[in-house]
């Protein structure tokens, strides 16, 4: 550990990077009866705090390295990282970056000067050509967290944060990805204050560092998810996870819903707009502070800010439910006449979001229902004990993935007769070719009987297909879904189906 402070104090970043502003968030403070501070690290050069490790370690290079030129494998912050350094050094930067990274990303590394090759379907692919563009031009590869000098330069932020704030502090809320940040500052605060308390966050669905503690070792996650792509890291670094298994208090892990809404937080305070993985830590933070038993400020780190525009719709979906101010409901009502003004007269004054239907045989209608929530979830299982007692059936799908990814904009879509279905959710990988390779795989008698395709502006699509499979053919179709190698989920007996896809 003293090694490390002894590093992050002669660290080199400020030769790029900022020292950000600490910013007192006062309504979600009154709201959560805490002082609440965020680390702005989206005002980087490069709107994320990737460039103080990146910069430091193009800094601590020898002459002779310098010349040799840089490289590194990266869709990201940590490319836009290396690149501005090297730009700023005059040092050759060859980025690989795979095929699937949104254009936006690609422009911005050519801008800052970084020799971009485009290689791969995935992460994994553009790292191994780098690897070997590395060995073959004798180049310096530049990790994105596993390594002390990057290490060093994420820990300066720790300087900052307990300089910025001279009062007591509870806790502090640290991002993780591969776990560089969290591993810097965790050193030098833990140092410094051994009474903060260190809080690592990260995603529900890419909790690589909460595994690799639970394991005693990093190891790789069968499956990664892709919304806050700045921290979807399939296994720890080494060191990294060294470090956080010594230093952090406690893991915590954060859902989709709970990312979205922190970032609503972030926009309400400061009018920016922070990606995904930039919102993870005060995700955290808002989950985690009530547990806390003493006095002080919390903080969070704003940690980046690479928004893709055409994301923000799927935030604006999920924010609402993440912050409990939404609730998602399947409600059956007669299939009658002055039904629905019945309906809506039970719920009062009540604001309704979203009203899905769609005409059915039968004695009954089942309708998809969003309802605005002032006082969360009290609210809302008084809400549907209002409807059960009004002599509505009703399922909560406020949690369910299904519902909110697919079901939401396809209501009337029950046919009858429909034998053997089958329903899936999937994450295609976007890239040339995915669609085929599943349909190709698909034997000639399974037939597709449903298809939904939703993407977010990320590098996966997400699908909802129904396929008709004989019973007898099922273990046949279990390994036809293993040798496709997609991420996905047997959503077949999910009630939302049920309610508003599945057969009549």
């Amino acid at each position: 550990m003293q090694d490390y402070v002894r590093r992050i104090l002669n660290s080199a970043v400020y030769e790029a990077a900022i020292e950000t502003p600490l910013d007192r968030m006062g309504p979600l403070s009154e709201r959560l009866g805490r002082e609440v501070l965020l680390k702005r690290e989206d005002l980087q050069p490069v709107f994320s705090f990737k460039l103080r490790g990146a910069y430091n370690k193009l800094a601590r290079l020898t002459d002779a390295e310098k010349q040799r030129g840089v490289i590194c494998a990266s869709a990201g912050n940590h490319a836009q990282g290396v690149a501005y350094s090297a730009r700023r050094m005059g040092v050759r930067a060859v980025i690989v970056m795979p095929t699937t990274t949104p254009s936006i990303k690609v422009e911005a590394v050519k801008r800052l000067g970084g020799e971009v090759v485009i290689h791969g379907d995935a992460f994994d692919d553009a790292r191994l050509h780098a690897m070997a563009l590395c060995d073959r031009e004798n180049l310096v590869f530049v990790h994105p967290y596993d390594d002390p000098e990057v290490i060093a330069g994420q820990g300066t932020i720790g300087i900052e944060l307990l300089r910025q704030h001279s009062g007591p502090i509870a806790a502090i809320y640290l991002p993780i990805g591969g776990g560089g940040l969290a591993a810097g500052v965790a050193a030098y605060v833990r140092f410094l204050r051994p009474d903060i308390r260190l809080i690592g966050v990260e995603p529900e669905d890419a909790a690589s560092m909460k595994a690799a503690l639970d394991a005693g070792r990093p190891v790789p996650l069968n499956e990664v998810g892709i919304f806050a792509d700045g921290v979807a890291v399939r296994q720890a670094g080494d060191e990294t996870f060294r470090l956080c298994r010594e230093l952090l208090d406690e893991v915590v892990t954060v859902s989709t819903d709970e990312i979205c809404a922190a970032i609503k937080d972030i926009f309400d305070h400061t009018r920016s707009i922070a990606e995904p993985a930039g919102a993870v830590s005060l995700a955290g933070l808002r989950r985690h502070v009530e547990t806390l038993d003493r006095p002080g400020a919390v903080m969070a780190i704003a940690s980046g800010a690479n928004m893709n525009f055409d994301r923000l719709r799927h935030v604006a979906e999920r924010a609402e439910i993440g912050e409990h101010s939404e609730a998602l409901l399947g409600v059956t009502i007669p299939e009658q006449p002055g039904a629905y003004r019945a309906f809506i007269r039970l719920l009062g004054g009540r604001t309704i979001t979203e009203f899905n239907y769609r005409i059915a045989p039968g004695a009954s209608a089942q309708i998809f229902v969003g309802v605005r929530l002032t006082r969360g979830e009290a609210e809302k299982r008084e809400i549907i004990d209002l409807l059960r007692a009004g002599g509505h059936a009703v399922v909560d799908m406020t949690d369910n993935e299904l519902a909110k990814l697919h079901v939401r904009y396809m209501v009337g879509g029950r046919v009858g007769g429909l034998a053997e279905e089958m329903l899936y959710r999937f994450e295609f990988p976007e890239r040339p070719g995915a669609l085929l390779r599943f349909l190709e795989g698909l034997r000639s008698d399974w037939n597709i009987s449903l298809f939904h395709y939703r993407n977010h502006g990320s590098d996966f699509g997400r699908v909802l297909a129904g396929i008709q499979v004989p019973p007898d053919e099922r273990a046949a179709f279990d390994a036809f879904l293993q040798d496709l190698g997609y991420a996905h989920w047997d959503e077949t007996n999910n009630p939302a189906y049920a309610l508003f896809l599945g057969t009549r």
